[in-house]
């Protein structure tokens, strides 16, 4: 059918042009309310760090609509275009950015909305797409952690739980190899982070990558349990709090 031909050529390559008439306009809106509501929701589920903000999460829904409604006002008029160029520029926006990532998806609102704005929608969906998957692989995989490690687990070694070799000292030998045969069991990988060795105690520090980071406080407990340990901890790194 010509009628479904010519809405599917105007899907894919738009028309290139804004300033169409109301129903236009109101398909513009709601493509791009559908396409903000997207970046918002992906934006929220792969955010890290600790300035998250409700506001600005709504904010990416309601920037994508009003650039395409920006398009739209704005038309072919090039005296349009100056004349609210000069009425933005009015406008002060006190609100400092922590986050480079935060302008990104700034920055990819105003784009998609200006798509849906020039009723180029398939450029919009298609992009909309891409920069989304990017932005969900990137998450997934932790892209640019320099850390691959859950965290850190310290414990003391006691005089009491090793064996003494010979008068020169303790041999602790016997009580690091039973820790070390209980975070084999928790961990994938164990990195000694520090020793301190004395008369009376020795003390390590090792970064941990768990087997099942649930089993933390699992692990503790089996390592208070090697006879000779005199305490354990674990302090697990928030990888959303990498700053």
């Amino acid at each position: 059918m010509p009628e479904l031909s010519g809405i599917v050529d105007a899907f894919v390559a738009g028309n290139g042009g804004a300033g169409s008439g109301p129903r236009e306009l109101l398909a513009s809106l709601l493509i791009a309310a559908f396409i903000g509501l997207a970046v918002a929701f992906i934006y929220q589920r792969t955010h890290h760090g600790l300035s998250y903000s409700r506001g600005f999460t709504q904010s990416l829904v309601v920037l994508t609509i009003a650039a395409s409604l920006l398009i739209f006002v704005i038309g072919d008029s090039l005296v349009t275009a100056f004349g609210l160029l000069g009425a933005l520029a009015i406008v002060r926006f006190r609100n400092v950015l922590k986050d480079t990532r935060d302008t990104v998806f700034v920055f990819i609102a105003l784009v998609l909305g200006m798509a849906t704005g020039t009723e180029r929608y398939g450029v919009a969906f298609v992009g909309a797409t891409v920069l989304l998957a990017v932005v969900v692989y990137l998450h997934a995989v932790s892209f640019g952690s320099k850390e691959n490690y859950d965290g850190h687990v310290s414990y003391s070694i006691a005089r009491g739980g090793a064996l003494r070799a010979d008068a020169a000292g303790p041999d602790w030998s016997g009580a690091l190899a039973h820790v070390e045969s209980v975070l084999s069991v928790f961990c994938h990988g164990v990195k000694r982070m520090t020793l301190h060795d004395s008369d009376e105690l020795m003390e390590v520090v090792s970064a941990v990558r768990l087997r099942d980071p649930a089993r933390g406080s699992e692990m503790v407990d089996h390592l208070r349990s090697v006879p000779g340990v005199e305490e354990a901890s674990l302090v697990l790194r928030d990888s959303y709090a990498e700053l």
